[in-house]
């Protein structure tokens, strides 16, 4: 079975972990601070604190930007749960956005006028342009959830710089650009922001050595939310390699593109000049979408859907949804499927996917 994603870890790679796990620290030592630096510099933003997990990362930024009750967060309905439990967490309301049927993500111009905060996602690698936004429609609070988008660029720069929002979240799971195992990573051009962020990931603890060396005073509810040090060793290691990658799937997306043009189907959307996508995903739209998934499963084609709405799972109830629905984004998810797309996949596999397509969705 070809998979729709899978982490590529090189011979480095697990050198730079066992260097680690025999060395003196595993956890809350340098190797994370000289990944957070790396992470900071790749994406030109003055502050990276890494976090356990993307998920995570998303609850320290809401929590650091200091959302909670009574606020409405708006976020894509396209998107996987965390992208709105992280309002969920802080005691705020997520409300719910319908997505732009040119960009499938979030659209911008449908952003009611009372919200605090926006988690803004850039779905399947492709950003979304924040310039647009403007300071009148801004929220107080703009989150980017990139956790698709780790090397991905807007004519603004590199995602993750901030240079239209006050944080931006990664992930580092295994499908992810690069991996940690499980891992994120929160950047930001703020040092209030940076330091609360390193508050929240470790038990809200502040050291106060000017008492005792021992000393520590906790006065937050915080989370061990930390990344260990072996995690940060297999990032640092990857980054490295990060333009490759994303050379790599902007390839298979060149190919795909090409050779699927005369089907029935609909490939992703097409980058904005000054864009460059990130492709963690490469999703189509189809007819008829269990048989076609099905039939590719059969075929060994590890096709998958990305993803079931937030508004379509019960724990949704208490989203705010516009009075119209949300039915960009449903009809959307009618049809999407996601295809292999990873570094390592072979041009081989790109062409039996290929293949496997034509075979079951047919010319138009």
């Amino acid at each position: 079975m070809i998979p729709y994603g899978r982490q590529s870890v090189s011979e480095e790679d697990i050198a730079a972990v066992v260097e680690v796990l025999r060395g003196d620290w595993l956890t809350q030592g340098p190797t994370i601070e000289r990944f957070e630096a790396a992470v900071a510099e790749y994406v030109d933003a003055k502050y990276a604190v890494a976090y356990s997990s993307g998920t995570s990362a998303l609850h320290g930024a809401a929590w650091a930007a200091g959302l909670g009750p009574g606020d409405l967060v708006a976020t894509s309905p396209l998107t996987f749960m965390a992208s709105a439990n992280c309002a969920r967490y802080v005691g705020a309301t997520p409300v719910l956005v319908d997505i732009d049927k040119d960009t499938w993500n979030l659209d911008l111009a449908l952003l009611p006028n009372n919200l605090r905060g926006l988690v803004a996602v850039h779905f399947a690698g492709l950003p979304m342009d924040l310039g647009l936004l403007g300071e009148s429609r801004r929220p107080s609070v703009v989150i980017e959830d990139a956790a698709h988008a780790l090397g991905a660029a807007t004519p603004s720069g590199m995602v993750g710089n901030c240079a239209h929002s006050d944080m931006c979240c990664f992930s580092f799971h295994p499908v992810k650009p690069i991996t940690t195992a499980e891992g994120g990573m929160v950047t930001t051009n703020d040092p209030v922001l940076a330091d609360r962020l390193r508050r929240f990931r470790t038990h809200g603890i502040v050291r106060k050595p000017e008492i005792g060396a021992w000393f520590y005073e906790i006065s937050e509810v915080g989370f061990n939310y930390r990344m260990t040090d072996v995690q940060a060793a297999l990032g640092l290691s990857q980054i490295q390699r990060i333009d490759d990658f994303i050379s790599r799937r902007n390839r298979v997306a060149d190919i795909y593109r090409c050779e699927l043009s005369g089907l029935d189907l609909n490939v992703p959307p097409a980058l904005s000049s000054g864009f460059r996508h990130g492709y963690h995903l490469f999703p189509i739209i189809v007819r008829d979408r269990k048989r076609v998934f099905d039939s590719l499963r059969d075929m060994g084609i590890g096709v998958q859907v990305h993803y079931v709405p937030i508004h379509h799972h019960p724990v949704s109830s208490d989203c705010l949804i516009p009075p119209g629905g949300l039915p960009v984004c449903d009809e959307i998810y009618g049809g999407i499927l996601s295809l292999p797309i990873f570094p390592s996949l072979s041009d081989s596999q790109v062409h039996e996917t290929i293949d496997a397509c034509r075979r079951v969705v047919g010319p138009r």
